[in-house]
């Protein structure tokens, strides 16, 4: 899939990871809807961004927020929506391809190869090491890892990728509350690089996987060799 000229919705674009991907994927020249429920973040961003880059509030959890986000980004470009990238911490409740029509990116016209367009979603390795207190995290993030190779089986035959990434310990708004010595101190216990990821290197593989057409189907750990324990 090429990145640049194509209309991509980041949810949960306005921080971390997302607003990460937002950048990396503006950079490369895709018109980028920001959606997010933190209205100030993301429209700062957008117009920090300028032309091509536009915010709409939502919450993944409101289908009707999700559905404007999703007529914003169809309308930003003459193709309509051709990369999907799920940061918000709750997917939205859609099935893939429903009774009411296509989801998403289902009504584009192919490419030259037939390609229609790529949903990347995020989970955790929590997925499969959840430490103890855990259980709804990791069982919420085990489901997202659950959902990828069924969903890039169903939606196969339209042309779409579904990929999902799957950090460890990243230096996001979530961990920014910590005192650094409690960062310091998570970093360390990735095998190498010893340190906390970096959202940039989340947007890369973002990058990367809306890129590569042979990635689908895969949930892909960014964890620096991490094995969490227990506890």
């Amino acid at each position: 899939m090429r990145i640049e000229g194509s209309a991509a919705l980041v949810a949960g674009g306005a921080s971390g990871l997302g607003e990460a991907t937002v950048r990396r994927l503006h950079e490369r020249g895709a018109t980028v809807t920001i959606a997010d429920v933190n209205e100030e973040r993301g429209q700062a961003l957008a117009q920090e961004l300028g032309q091509d880059a536009g915010f709409v509030k939502a919450d993944v959890t409101s289908e009707d927020e999700v559905s404007a986000a999703v007529d914003a980004a169809v309308a930003s470009a003459e193709d309509g929506l051709r990369i999907s990238v799920s940061c918000a911490g709750v997917g939205w409740a859609e099935k893939v391809a429903g009774k009411r029509g296509p989801h998403q990116l289902v009504p584009n016209e192919p490419l030259d190869d037939g390609e229609r367009g790529v949903c990347l979603n995020t989970a955790s390795i929590a997925a499969f090491d959840g430490q103890i207190g855990q259980i709804a995290y990791s069982a919420s993030k085990g489901g997202v890892v659950g959902m990828t190779l069924p969903a890039a089986r169903d939606l196969a035959a339209g042309g779409i990728r579904v990929a999902t990434i799957a950090p460890g310990l990243f230096d996001t708004p979530l961990l920014a509350a910590l005192p650094q010595e409690q960062r310091d101190a998570l970093g360390a216990q990735v095998p190498f690089p010893a340190r906390l990821g970096l959202a940039g290197e989340y947007a890369a593989l973002a990058e990367h996987l809306v890129e590569n057409r042979m990635i689908n189907g895969e949930v892909i750990r960014l964890d620096g060799a991490l094995r969490m324990p227990p506890r």
